[in-house]
């Protein structure tokens, strides 16, 4: 898959853009008065491999955030401001590694001119977030409505504004919470600069439905080259956006450092508990680092011959199971030890 070139940006530790890798980020949602919670979750979120991690900056004390958390984790971080550009300022000489921004809601030209001088002062990327709910309402009257155009014409004219006091070290994020408008969105911003890009489905939904709706939109720009750094946004727990997005480049291919579980459906032959067996396996790999296929499957015409290519694997029987190695049967288990036999070899690859 080739990859759309952008711009290459420092980020703390770490790479935006250009040859890096595509960063997963999450966004803690713990309320900004609670410092001790909020440095639980950044580290719930750092140890699920969390690559950014953004925080809300509503008001001065929020700043009070920072020390705690930079000194808890190491994963860049980010502060989200709206409004006033005095709390981008005091981030800034807080030491966080990114701001996110909407230029045209900070106030005018002196204001957004003191931000990019701060942050350019201190080499911290500014990202420009523009989302179909805080379009101006010059653009919108002129397109009638947040589309692709409309939106990522506001993109460009806060990223012009940036440009203007010479700062280019940019990222764009462009969301919408319908899909198509947020793929096309994306597309055209792909063509119309070469900053890189932070591709999400804004207000996506629970769980399933935010995660389908991440999956289509961030997973379709991505198979195309476009996209160097996503959020899964999910009404829940953040650290399952840390896994869904990690889960979305894995069946990409784009993650290779972590297993490649595959698993059928079941059918009338199925004879074992495959569903639970495959969820267990499923957790019990969330922390293996081994770039291998697993492959969980009912019976032995979809295992050794169809998962043939596994790494590891099993195929259900009547009450037990076999254990294979590329498509080559190393011994028959009981049901009840097939899951444990499984990672014992898993251990041994």
């Amino acid at each position: 898959m080739e990859r759309r070139v952008s711009k290459k940006i420092k980020l703390g530790n770490t790479f935006i853009g250009g040859d890096s890798d595509i960063l997963v980020q999450s966004m803690l949602n713990i309320p900004s008065t609670d410092i001790e919670g909020s440095v639980s979750q950044a580290k719930e979120l750092a140890a699920a491999g969390c690559q950014v991690i953004r925080f809300a900056i509503p008001n001065v004390e929020a700043l009070n955030l920072i020390e705690p958390i930079k000194n808890a984790v190491d994963v860049p971080l980010v502060a989200d401001i709206h409004f006033d550009y005095k709390l981008a300022l005091g981030a800034v000489d807080r030491g966080i590694d990114k701001i996110r921004i909407n230029p045209g809601n900070i106030g005018d030209e002196s204001r957004v001119k003191a931000v990019a001088d701060a942050c350019k002062n201190k080499n911290i990327p500014i990202r420009i977030g523009v989302n179909s709910g805080s379009l101006e309402k010059e653009i919108l009257a002129k397109y009638g409505s947040p589309t692709p155009k409309a939106m990522v014409e506001s993109a460009l004219y806060h990223a012009r504004l940036l440009e203007k006091y010479d700062f280019d070290d940019i990222v764009i994020s462009i969301k919408s919470s319908n899909v198509e408008t947020m793929i096309n969105a994306y597309e055209l911003a792909a063509e119309s600069c070469n900053y890189p890009l932070h591709l999400g489905v804004t207000e996506a939904g629970t769980e399933r439905m935010g995660i389908i709706k991440s999956s289509i939109g961030i997973g379709s720009l991505i198979t195309r080259g476009i996209g160097d750094t996503i959020r899964v946004s999910l009404t829940d727990e953040p650290v399952k956006e840390v896994f869904a997005g990690f889960d979305i480049l894995k069946a990409i291919g784009l993650k290779k450092d972590s297993p490649y579980l595959i698993s059928c459906p079941t059918c009338g032959r199925t004879r074992i508990d495959l569903v639970g067996l495959a969820k267990q396996v499923e957790e019990r790999l969330r922390d293996c680092r081994k770039p291998i296929k697993v492959a969980v499957m009912g019976c032995v015409v979809n295992g050794p011959g169809e998962a043939r290519e596994a790494d590891i694997g099993i195929a259900g029987g009547d009450g037990n199971g076999l254990i294979f190695k590329k498509g080559e049967i190393l011994r028959k288990v009981d049901e009840k030890d097939l899951l444990e036999e499984l990672m014992k070899e898993i251990e041994k690859l």
